[in-house]
């Protein structure tokens, strides 16, 4: 039996120590995270039960622009960084009604009215993806155009192209580093997929069974910036953890993408290759050996993506197997989530900072050159005059002693099909980078505005 000496109050009664300890987690911290987005949320529904045909009004409009103005002053204070969540809060939104109560009384008392702490946090987290997404698509975009302008500044400089890291085919560095940009400008596309699933408003979902109230779901969608409410009250809450999955999905996705790329310049720019450099200060040093200068952002960004891979599939796992409505597992969601994302944002970020420092180093590029590198390509050449593949893949294998003396440069110049390294088409690949940044520049100034028009205040916060 619960000693009653050790409960401790909360606003949905009183909880032993122990267990508010244990179910509670770390809300108090991840949960600040949110606290903005709670703040959002609790503004547009406040108006909404505003403006709900009953009578008497939940709340008349001068005491939903108070309550408005109280949530901008929280969210203000949010933003500096300057908002607690205590143990006996529980999480962000009882520590917001907290506040709300403690500064206007009776109105903080009605602000949950018509809604779960189930739909607070699924629209707190949607609204944090929406603006974490178009970050993440931004930083992603950045790296892409700086790839994009080295892989056009050194378009036709020769490279070795390598397959099971030997020797293959003359290749460039053009095509190398437009090749991952290329990658990103995927991941791009997928992370927009993934916002437009995101831009779905699950508030007014409740317990994942509605409410008998005459709210407008419509409404708050709208007051919140999504293109729609999520339709079924209970998919609304089952879509918890489902979506925060996909996030992380494409989020691995990106991942993938540079973390091949951190490996291919930590073999680039060892001292037996010397491909390439970065700056010193972008390495880090030895406690013991004096000469050293160690890839270690390169390292971590590799460690990082399988850390993101993990952190998706424990959200998925998590998901699985729950029975429909909402189930506590899900707290245990959002660390890997928000974690997940802040991952990919860091090393998109590190990473464009350590491409703009990159330099070639031509002549070494130059010396990896062997005499089998021109195979294939000599092969070709004597398809091209009448002799069977075969026979000519035979007869340059016991020849190669004649591929001696072969200009690389020209090497990479013959190749001028689509895609190929004298076939690049770059600006093909800016014009969609262009049109990527668009699509989130108009998508984040949409978001901005309907957020300042609920608050009253200028959104994002200048903090």
């Amino acid at each position: 039996m619960t000693n009653s000496g050790n409960a401790c109050k909360t606003t949905v009664g009183n909880v032993d120590a122990e267990v508010l300890e244990f179910t509670v987690g770390n809300d108090p911290e991840t949960d600040l995270l949110l606290a903005v987005a709670d703040c959002i949320g609790t503004a547009a529904h406040v108006t909404m039960l505003s403006r709900m045909p009953v009578n008497p009004p939940v709340f008349t409009k001068a005491a939903a622009k108070k309550v408005v103005a109280e949530l901008a002053r929280i969210m203000a204070k949010a933003g500096r960084g300057e908002f607690r969540i205590t143990l006996r809060d529980q999480d962000v939104h009882m520590a917001i009604e907290s506040e709300l109560t403690r500064r206007l009384g009776e109105l903080g008392r009605k602000v949950h009215t018509g809604r779960s702490r189930n739909d607070q946090v699924a629209v707190d987290l949607r609204l944090f993806a929406k603006e974490q997404l178009l970050c993440t698509i931004g930083e992603a975009l950045d790296l892409a155009g700086v790839l994009l302008a080295f892989a056009q500044k050194h378009r036709l400089v020769p490279m070795v192209g390598r397959t099971h890291m030997q020797p293959a085919m003359p290749s460039s560095v053009g095509l190398w580093l437009s090749a991952y940009a290329e990658s990103l400008l995927d991941d791009v596309v997928l992370l927009t997929a993934v916002y437009e699933l995101n831009d779905q408003c699950p508030l007014g979902s409740a317990a994942s069974y509605g409410v008998p109230l005459p709210i407008d779901r419509n409404l708050t969608a709208r007051l919140l910036g999504f293109n729609r409410p999520v339709h079924n009250v209970l998919y609304a809450n089952n879509a918890r953890g489902k979506v925060e999955a996909l996030v992380l999905s494409a989020c691995g996705q990106v991942m993938l993408s540079i973390s091949r790329l951190a490996q291919d310049l930590i073999v680039y720019t060892m001292p037996e290759f010397d491909y390439f450099s970065f700056p010193r200060e972008f390495g880090t040093g030895s406690s013991i050996m004096p000469q050293k200068n160690n890839p270690d952002v390169l390292e971590l960004v590799r460690a990082k993506a399988a850390v993101v891979l993990a952190q998706e599939a424990c959200v998925a796992g998590i998901v699985r197997a729950l029975p429909g409505g909402y189930n506590r597992d899900l707290q245990e969601t959002k660390q890997p989530f928000v974690s997940g994302i802040a991952a990919t944002r860091a090393s998109l970020r590190i990473m464009k900072l350590l491409v703009s420092g990159l330099v070639v180093h031509t002549d070494n590029l130059m010396v990896g050159f062997t005499p089998g590198v021109f195979a294939t390509d000599r092969a070709l050449d004597l398809v091209g005059k009448g002799m069977p593949f075969r026979d000519a893949y035979r007869f340059v294998k016991e020849n190669l002693s004649d591929l001696e003396g072969i200009d690389p440069r020209k090497a990479v110049a013959a190749k001028k099909h689509l895609g190929a390294p004298a076939g690049l088409d770059l600006r093909g690949l800016k014009s969609r980078l262009l049109a990527s940044r668009r699509l989130a520049t108009m998508k984040r100034k949409g978001y901005s505005e309907a957020v300042s028009r609920l608050m009253g205040v200028k959104y994002p916060l200048a903090v």
